[in-house]
């Protein structure tokens, strides 16, 4: 799948082994990435833009596109067009799905490309590193069983960010599990150069936890993005209340907790995990913040939701 990718594209497209079905997703052909993928001879399918654009609708229509060519396939690999496949990856990712016949989906280590480009790319790099053993979920690229997916659904495309994660609690409320392994899977290439567009990335993070928790909440065990929805916000809108609670009973002078606070959490992160991981738990709250009250919002006003791009 890919929005304007251009070179990323190119790089994603040579990644991928000749012989397999490949079904490239457009959004938005402004750039070639279209004719490109064709003269390869890759399968392409233009998303209609008159309907609300989401990354999971995106990969329904290709993964319906890649069925029509090929009914009996048993593995379906999903990934971004700003992704390229390590050259191991698929014939590990495969065996390990063939050896452990409960496995909806498996995924791997994400690196960045240029991590060193910016502090946001470093970021990224950081965000990457899933525990290899079995998790709860996996990212926008991984192996799934395709069976597994006809029995719990696809990707629920009314939502806008968070599709993976409520996919994987959908399989594991299945009874299937999901793992990551240790093996190198994908490059990625964020090219955060700029706070905005951290900020842009951030901000529908906070939408998918708010998002998908709503829907979550629906099936038996309870808890989805619960954990995460409650720090955002805490850390945002519940300490400032607290600060002015505290100042109205108790003077002025405590107003200061609350920038104290922050600092001390600040501190405490960067001291265990380095300045780049502090940085996206604790500022990164505000934009999930932003997020999650969008959401909510969009939901009291009956309002349709909209993407938002990050680029």
């Amino acid at each position: 799948m890919g929005r304007n990718e251009g070179e990323r594209l190119k790089r994603c497209l040579r990644s991928i082994p000749e012989h397999l079905a490949a079904v490239y997703v457009d959004s938005e052909l402004t750039d070639g990435s279209v004719q490109y993928a064709q003269g390869g001879g890759v399968e392409v399918v233009q998303l209609d833009l008159t309907i609300p654009f989401t990354a999971a609708r995106a990969s329904n229509a290709g993964l319906h596109r890649l069925l029509e060519q090929a009914s009996n396939l048993a593995f379906v690999h999903f990934v971004g067009g700003d992704c390229e496949l390590e050259p191991p990856w698929l014939s590990e990712a495969i065996n390990f799905l063939d050896c452990n016949v409960t496995a909806a989906a498996v995924c791997a280590r994400r690196r960045e490309r240029y991590p060193g480009a910016s502090f946001y790319n470093k970021i990224c790099d950081r965000e990457w590193g899933t525990p290899i053993g079995e998790a709860e979920a996996c990212g926008g690229a991984a192996l799934f069983r395709l069976s597994a997916l006809r029995q719990c659904g696809f990707v629920d495309p009314s939502l806008i960010a968070g599709e993976e994660p409520e996919l994987c609690y959908r399989l594991r409320e299945g009874g299937w599990r999901i793992w990551c392994i240790d093996q190198e899977m994908t490059i990625h290439n964020a090219d955060l150069l700029h706070f905005s567009q951290w900020w842009k990335r951030a901000v529908p993070s906070g939408l998918g936890y708010a998002q998908v928790w709503h829907k979550a909440a629906k099936f038996p065990s309870l808890g989805l993005y619960l954990r995460e929805i409650f720090r955002v916000f805490a850390w945002t809108l519940g300490l400032p209340i607290l600060g002015v609670l505290l100042a109205i009973f108790f003077g002025p002078i405590y107003l200061l907790s609350v920038p104290a606070l922050w600092l001390l959490q600040f501190a405490r992160l960067a001291w265990r995990n380095g300045l780049a991981v502090s940085f996206h738990p604790l500022i990164g709250k505000a934009a999930e913040c932003t997020g999650a009250l969008r959401y909510l919002l969009g939901y009291v006003m009956l309002r349709p939701l909209k993407a938002i791009c990050c680029k």
